[in-house]
């Protein structure tokens, strides 16, 4: 195909998403207030250690939410340290797992205390399934475990509980073999292991409180509540729901070519979302309803994800670029881990983003180029802005919460032949790392 004449691209205008949108307005303040007002001082005694469960997904403000939890823990009395609470990513290594939390601004000079990435576990029971129950020694020892963790529909399954805090606690602190056993049997681990071995972790581990974060669709911290040992496993399904109608979604039905900017395990563990790319691909599970996207492409992966390119076989095109950037040892271990296999199929490639794009609209079924029905967004977190071709314009000026901020024009390639990507997202992820090289 590249040996065609030069193709036309359709142009694209900026669409903003401005549904209402709740927010936290003190994010320290209300982190303090919960653990200050919580049951913690019943359960602990002045004096005692206290592990704070940091996990791997790019949490906004996490550092900010860390050091809050510390300092009002230090506050109190406790002598709290971080552990990592992130199952098998990171490579399954201790430091690996220190490297991703470091990342995210969590080390022990920025909080200040320890921090414990060892991947240590204890067996501490069986599952109902008859495999035994690991937990991380480090947090098996403190007097009291506290977690915190964004609450909202998991990449893999619906059902009752999903990502959130309980899960956190099973996989996250389960590590690689804790990680591994609730994976074993694929979306049924998910759905009925999952909460099984939480219920008895929460009587035989030191956990003493939850922080569930929802957030709104322009990923900052909606809401934050405090979850109990004997309120969890009855609040954290209603926090599921109110998470669910709060995350950000794609506003149409049909697209013919979605192009993604980065792929990356801070955006979602599955690498994209599928609640927002329409597809699950789980092994004898159907995909969602919506929305229906021909030709997925993704253009590369986050510098944050140290080359675990999961979730990359969502895609239909993608670049040499981004499979570039391949971890061997980390891709293998996370994806083995999740038995998930077919989000870790390697899609056909190409050099430059041009021939990606340009193969995308040769293939996603239109006649021509202009009557594509174009969508770029930065990753499958950020979702405020979107950049659409002016065959959705009429779809944009219909919707009661989207707005055209410019006139259509060229997609904007550089000299490099690669999507310019921080024009078009200034204030993404990836815009924000380009100001700070």
């Amino acid at each position: 195909m590249t040996d065609h004449a030069p193709m036309m691209f359709p142009g694209l205008a900026r669409v903003r998403q401005h549904a209402p949108m709740p927010r936290v307005d003190d994010v320290p303040g209300t982190v303090k207030r919960l653990i200050e007002t919580s049951r913690i001082r019943e359960r602990v005694k002045p004096g005692g250690t206290i592990a704070v469960g940091v996990g791997s997904r790019g949490v906004n403000q996490i550092a900010v939410i860390a050091r809050a939890m510390v300092d009002t823990l230090k506050g109190m009395g406790y002598r709290p340290f971080v552990v990592a609470a992130m199952g098998s990513h990171g490579g399954a290594t201790a430091e690996g797992q220190r490297e991703l939390l470091a990342g995210y601004g969590v080390s022990s000079e920025s909080m200040e205390v320890p921090v414990k990435t060892d991947m240590d576990t204890a067996v501490i029971g069986t599952s109902p399934v008859g495999l035994p129950i690991y937990f991380d020694k480090n947090a098996l020892a403190a007097d009291g475990l506290v977690l915190v963790n964004r609450v909202k529909p998991h990449t893999d399954f619906h059902a009752r509980y999903e990502s959130g805090v309980l899960k956190m606690l099973v996989i996250g602190l389960g590590k690689r073999q804790g990680a591994s056993q609730v994976h074993k049997l694929g979306v049924r681990g998910m759905m009925e292991v999952l909460p099984a071995v939480g219920r008895i972790l929460l009587e035989k581990t030191p956990f003493v409180l939850g922080l569930a974060i929802l957030e709104n669709a322009a990923d900052v911290p909606a809401e934050i509540v405090a979850l109990e040992p004997e309120t969890i496993l009855d609040l954290e399904p209603t926090l599921l729901e109110r998470a669910r109608g709060l995350m950000g979604r794609l506003p149409f039905e049909q697209i013919d070519v979605l192009v993604v900017g980065e792929i990356g395990k801070n955006y979602s563990g599955a690498g994209m979302d599928p609640n927002v790319i329409g597809r699950l691909m789980v092994e004898t599970q159907p995909d969602l309803a919506r929305p229906v996207v021909t030709r997925l492409v993704a253009l590369d992966v986050s510098a944050e994800s140290h080359g675990n390119i999961v979730g990359v076989g969502f895609a239909d095109l993608t670049t040499d670029r981004l499979v570039s950037q391949l971890d061997p040892e980390s891709f293998r271990i996370n994806v083995l881990t999740s038995c998930f296999l077919e989000r870790a199929r390697i899609p056909i490639t190409f050099p430059t983003d041009r021939e990606v794009l340009r193969t995308a609209l040769e293939t996603c079924w239109r006649l021509e180029a202009a009557e594509a029905r174009v969508v770029v967004i930065p990753n499958t977190l950020e979702l405020e802005t979107l950049w659409v071709s002016e065959a959705l314009a009429a779809e944009v000026q219909a919707h009661p919460y989207l707005t055209r901020e410019t006139d259509f024009v060229p997609m904007p390639f550089m000299d490099d032949d690669s999507l310019d990507q921080v024009s078009l997202f200034p204030h993404s992820v990836r815009g924000r790392r380009a100001l700070k090289a």
